[in-house]
């Protein structure tokens, strides 16, 4: 695959980023350079396709969501209890460095899309 032609293409891509990811591959294995690769190309299809920054981290995180079909549960990994991600959501506690980071690298997010602007 030289590109994502498509959003069917992207979000195939997606899925298979967070399949690969399950499997923790070793860097250089065929497997991480498959995750790479498809990383890479991810982010060529965001930088094009996706709208600049969002002033409200946590609109866009909910979007994801919806455009992903993830539930609040999904979210434990990257943000922590079930309890927290709810907190996280309804703007009772903001996310922290290592949330963000978590977020962008598990739910293929541009890290500034998880930044609020202030």
């Amino acid at each position: 695959m030289d590109n994502l032609e498509s959003e069917n293409h992207y979000k195939m891509a997606l899925k298979k980023v967070r399949e690969l990811m399950k499997l923790r591959p070793q860097k250089g294995s065929v497997e991480g350079d498959e995750m790479d690769m498809l990383v890479t190309l991810i982010e060529a299809y965001e930088s094009i396709h996706v709208p600049m920054q969002s002033s409200d981290p946590i609109a866009f995180l909910k979007f994801k969501m919806e455009q992903e079909n993830l539930k609040q549960k999904d979210l434990i990994p990257y943000i922590g209890d079930k309890t927290k991600v709810s907190k996280v959501l309804n703007h009772r506690q903001e996310l922290t460095v290592t949330m963000i980071q978590r977020l962008s690298k598990g739910l293929n997010i541009p890290i500034n899309f998880l930044i609020p602007v202030l």
